[in-house]
């Protein structure tokens, strides 16, 4: 039931200003950094770009809110329900008091990077950061002074039993020092170690604990004047704690390591995470329920302080190098631990198919709907005859990185790649005229890291990377691969990757945002202005004049002109992409760090017809939620008609009518008990949300 629930939350647009859809890992793959819970059913996390999620039924699903930043946000502290603070890079301080439907930022008086935020009470705050840094409001966020630490080293946390008594630790030459004025002055505490110090938790005013690299945890009954060192049993580094009651507590860190004590800290044991990422923050609620988050958007639940842990995050979190769809609904994704993923309904659900290696895979291309080749590390090249369901090994065990692989027909087909240990020896270029059965090596010239191959007719092609200066090349072959041309050679932009709309006009993607565009089929170039400088790792057109490229950074850039210029199509995400693919001139995938694939239906452009995706989205307003009976449902909507359908958790649909916007009250008296998802679609946008039925 929980794996249904995830994919009926996700399946549609959340905040679809954006229209680029997550499909995997669901609910998202940023790293979460912190996560609390101001009551028993409703909490937060924080975490890369700005990424801010929340749940309002105890952990079991999550909804990704617009945050209206891109920082890295490292602690979330809520004083209620609706009130709550991030902070992260830069001196960003953010502040929400609906909920998180909308965020404000705050003045912090810094532009340090802030690292912790506590809240003693509903007015008073204090945030530490970087180089020392500590800052204090007393009316909620509105203004903020800095104060003097007299220290200069790191705090990576800040606690504080009382409105004038409270901790913070870093790393340094001093780790934990102590305020019992409110911050006005603070006193270095001798802790005993050397270790960095991640994270601090009191249980009473005199009992504390604190935990951090090589498996540290320390521990005072006497307000911080002497800390004892206790044997957690790991070297892992920890780097959150949290105590549920006087005795029970939690520390988790690398490794998916996850530790309990039941006696206050004398000993302690590892509960079974099901993960070997790294894990940043642990929450437990009122009711004993627990929350982790950490690498790759990762997300554990516990209930009543059992030791068993259930993943919510669904989906590889292997990074996802290549995507090439053979229909509109069929598509593959490779990734860098042989993992291939196939989806037959347009991405809605991915299943990993039996590669038969563990290699890295780089790239992968279909010549019909059931014949497909993989290339990847040690030479790999795999094979299917049944759209995936058995792959067959065409080569064996060899030193080499295969990287782009390309057919002009059923039977001819290339790889290119480069070697591993051998500096001597130029890039790979192989060639098969059986459809795979038998490959012939061919010389690319002096090339030595050879990225991309892509032919424009059986004869015609182009490869283009990197030379033994790690510098950007593109060469031609117009006999098909015998010999080859330089095109362009020496310049300080490497190049990824390289497409062509027709026999003519091509374009090629590298390195600082680089796209050069030829119309004389490779005999010149010109260069183009991307808009962006983050590396481009992937071009790809649905026409003459529509193109996209993607990179690091979450950048997707588009254009409508044939390149004359580009646009920015914000992803939502700064998880770096690999490579794009539009089965039709609406639909397209993007793929990459932390197996992110995402998806668009509009061509990338915003609800409002344009490629501006930076104006402000519509908001939806379900409310009281929960509710028992009427339920009013409100959006920034233009006076309109919408089509309301309402799911339960199995996806089946329970309500199906027409409404009209901006505000229109539904009875759902008649609905059993439970979670519900509504989506509103008009001929402008679709927007969703859910609500508890009591």
């Amino acid at each position: 039931m929980k794996k249904i629930l995830c994919l009926i939350l996700f399946l549609f647009p959340v905040g679809v200003f954006s229209q680029w859809t997550w499909q995997n890992p669901l609910p998202q793959s940023s790293p979460l950094y912190s996560t609390c819970f101001p009551d028993v059913n409703t909490g937060y996390a924080v975490g890369r770009c700005g990424i801010i999620l929340k749940t309002i039924d105890s952990g079991i699903t999550w909804t990704v809110l617009k945050s209206g930043t891109t920082n890295d946000l490292y602690s979330v502290c809520f004083t209620d329900v609706n009130t709550g603070y991030a902070v992260g890079d830069s001196g960003i301080i953010i502040k929400t008091t609906d909920g998180g439907t909308s965020w404000d930022t705050l003045s912090s008086g810094t532009v340090s990077p802030l690292t912790s935020v506590f809240f003693p009470d509903s007015n008073t705050g204090f945030a530490v950061g970087e180089c020392g840094t500590i800052i204090k409001t007393v009316n909620a966020g509105t203004s903020w002074v800095v104060l003097s630490s007299s220290t200069t080293i790191d705090f990576a946390s800040v606690y504080f039993v009382n409105d004038s008594t409270g901790y913070a630790a870093g790393f340094g030459s001093t780790m934990i020092i102590k305020t019992d004025d409110g911050g006005s002055t603070w006193t270095s505490l001798s802790c005993g170690t050397s270790n960095y110090l991640e994270s601090l938790y009191f249980v009473n005013d005199t009992t504390g604990y604190v935990a951090g690299e090589n498996g540290t945890i320390l521990k005072t009954t006497n307000a911080g004047k002497s800390w004892l060192a206790l044997s957690s049993g790991t070297t892992e580094s920890l780097y959150s704690v949290f105590f549920t009651d006087a005795n029970t507590g939690y520390a988790v860190g690398s490794a998916g390591t996850i530790l309990k004590t039941v006696n206050g800290g004398t000993t302690w044991s590892a509960d079974s995470s099901g993960t070997t990422q790294y894990l940043y923050s642990v929450y437990f609620t009122k009711d004993k329920t627990g929350c982790v988050v950490g690498e790759s958007g990762i997300l554990l639940r516990s209930v009543s302080e059992n030791a068993y842990w259930t993943t919510i995050s669904s989906g590889t979190i292997s990074d996802l190098i290549s995507v090439f769809f053979t229909d509109a609904s069929t598509g593959y994704a490779v990734s860098v631990t042989g993992t291939i993923l196939k989806t037959v309904n347009g991405g809605t659900n991915w299943i990993a198919l039996s590669s038969g290696t563990a290699q890295s895979l780089s790239s992968v291309y279909f010549t019909d709907v059931n014949t497909g080749y993989v290339v990847g590390n040690y030479y790999t090249i795999l094979k299917t005859t049944d759209a995936g369901t058995t792959w067959v090994s065409l080569t064996g065990e060899k030193t080499g990185v295969l990287s782009s692989v390309c057919f002009t027909g059923p039977d001819t087909g290339y790889v290119v790649g480069y070697y591993l240990s051998d500096p001597s020896r130029y890039g790979i270029l192989l060639k098969t005229t059986d459809a795979g059965a038998n490959w012939t090596a061919l010389s690319c010239g002096h090339n030595k890291y050879p990225s991309s191959v892509y032919f424009t007719d059986a004869n015609t092609g182009y490869i283009s990377g990197s030379d033994t200066t790690y510098h950007g090349f593109l060469i031609k072959t117009t006999d098909g691969g015998t010999t080859w041309i330089s095109l362009m050679s020496g310049t300080a932009k490497y190049l990824s990757s390289v497409y062509f709309t027709n026999a003519d006009t091509g374009f090629v993607v590298g390195s600082s945002g680089t796209i050069f565009k030829t119309t004389d089929a490779g005999a010149s170039w010109t260069t183009l202005s991307s808009g962006t400088n983050n590396d481009l790792n992937s071009v790809y057109f649905t026409d003459a004049n529509t193109g996209y490229a993607a990179g690091i950074n979450g950048t997707i850039v588009k254009t409508k002109d044939a390149g004359t210029s580009w646009t920015d199509l914000p992803s939502g995400t700064c998880i770096s992409f690999y490579s794009l693919y539009f089965p039709d001139a609406d639909t397209g995938y993007v793929v990459g760090i932390n197996g992110t694939i995402l998806k668009t239906t509009n061509g990338g452009v915003s609800s409002s017809g344009t490629d501006d995706l930076r104006s402000k989205p519509d908001k939806l307003s379900i409310y009281p939620n929960p509710s028992s009976a009427l339920l009013t449902i409100e959006t920034s909507f233009i006076p309109t008609i919408s089509q309301l359908s309402v799911m339960n958790l199995n996806g089946q649909e329970v309500m199906n009518r027409q409404i009209t916007l901006p505000k229109t009250q539904i009875d759902i008296s008649n609905l059993p008990g439970g979670i519900y998802f509504v989506r509103l679609t008009n001929d402008k946008t679709v927007r969703v949300g859910n609500f508890i039925k009591q």
